[in-house]
């Protein structure tokens, strides 16, 4: 059984992050299934791989704060990189031969690359199913409905697509209902829930003795995702470290920048840092979740694996939501906040003081989350294990989530 599995990869880490823990569970629950993962994340090759599942490196391309896609090292121009990546995703597809093809994001691809892979597939391997995976939130609603309209998405989705898999909830935002679908797409709509992270390799108590905290000391743990566009929210929480002065807490600090942030804003950063000895700066770490689950709370980004980690966790979070070039992050956020699942700041409201205002809130009241739908991969596992075997799996009474009622009840208790 053969899964070619495409990552969309133009921002940050999170896709990739997302498409591989999807492709190590499945690789887990499916027996004999090999997977083929083609992506261009720059950081690839920084993960560990389990058996079964192996990668094709595209060129990398980048999509900064504009919302521009370019190409991210080579010298070439955009358009003769897309027929490069297009052209390889392509022989990938005719010797691959997958059973199942699943797509993140985009049911095309960047700026159409997968065109000539689906047409392909659908004229000369009519057997091999295709799956769209979409996050809980694409974009600002009417930005996402102008975008599937413009590009025929929904058309795409009615003639290649057996299945669109969702993880996140509809109580958190219901993205058929939001984005408008038509009713022979949202037939095909699976909502799987958010993605449970597993405990990290570290304990809690190991952490701790690493970074030398006495028993009175509190934790927060401060991290931008990918960090390519986290310097405010770094440079933001060092400014504020100046208020910890007269503060009730003993608290550690512990920072990474993430891998993508640039050097000249990283430097200066560290620089700033070597005023607070109760913070440590990091750039990466290939086990944040050990991290989030040692600390007291959680400065953040809004993003989707960040977010599925602190609810993993049930930390206590103050997240600043990325607002351009997509405002996914920020109407996750909000949401989520509304749930009163963690505490948001409108980066136009980013100041030291409000955001150490808020960090000392969540500190006095920290509240255990509970009863958060994180069933996300195995319900994926069952969906991609029912087409291996020629079926399409229906909605089951499993997945009928709470009503918006219940679900706050479920939250308060």
């Amino acid at each position: 059984m053969r899964l070619m599995v495409y990552s969309h990869d133009a921002f940050g880490l999170g896709n990739i992050r997302r498409m591989l823990a999807i492709c190590e569970h499945l690789v887990n629950e499916i027996p004999q299934l090999s997977i083929l993962l083609l992506s261009g994340s720059p950081m690839l090759q920084g993960f560990r791989l389990p058996k079964r599942l192996d990668y094709i490196k595209l060129p990398c391309l980048n999509r900064g704060n504009t919302g521009e896609v370019a190409v991210k090292f080579l010298e070439m121009g955009i358009d003769e990189t897309i027929k490069l990546r297009s052209q390889l995703i392509l022989s990938a597809a005719i010797n691959f031969k997958p059973d199942v093809f699943l797509v993140d994001k985009k049911p095309l691809g960047i700026k159409n690359e997968l065109k000539n892979t689906v047409n392909y597939l659908h004229k000369h391997l009519p057997k091999t199913k295709l799956v769209l995976l979409l996050r809980d939130i694409l974009d600002a609603p009417e930005k996402t409905i102008n975008e599937w309209v413009k590009h025929q998405y929904h058309q795409t989705i009615d003639k290649f697509y057996q299945l669109l898999l969702v993880v996140g909830l509809e109580e958190v935002f219901d993205l058929c209902q939001e984005y408008k679908l038509p009713a022979t797409i949202v037939e095909k709509v699976r909502f799987c829930g958010y993605i449970r992270r597993p405990h990290g390799c570290k304990t809690s108590k190991i952490i701790r003795q690493e970074l030398q905290l006495t028993p009175k000391q509190k934790l927060v743990l401060v991290t931008p995702g990918g960090g390519e566009d986290g310097y405010q929210l770094v440079n933001t929480y060092l400014q504020g470290q100046e208020l910890l002065k007269n503060s009730q807490y003993s608290i550690k600090n512990l920072v990474f920048c993430g891998p993508e942030m640039p050097k000249e804003q990283k430097q200066e950063l560290y620089k700033l840092a070597t005023k607070f000895p109760q913070v440590e700066m990091r750039e990466f770490t290939n086990n944040l979740m050990s991290y989030i689950s040692a600390a007291d709370a959680v400065v953040s980004m809004g993003g989707y694996n960040t977010i599925c980690e602190i609810l993993s966790a049930a930390k206590p979070a103050v997240i600043v939501p990325r607002i351009k070039p997509s405002e996914e992050q920020l109407v996750r956020a909000e949401r989520m906040r509304d749930l009163g699942l963690l505490k948001s700041i409108h980066p136009k409201d980013l100041t030291p003081q409000v955001l150490m205002t808020q960090l000392f809130q969540v500190l006095e009241n920290p509240k255990q989350l509970k009863n958060i739908d994180l069933e996300g991969l195995p319900r994926i596992a069952r969906h991609i294990r029912n087409l291996l075997t020629d079926k399409i799996t229906e909605a089951q009474p499993e997945l009928i989530y709470p009503q918006p009622n219940q679900f706050q009840q479920l939250l308060a208790s």
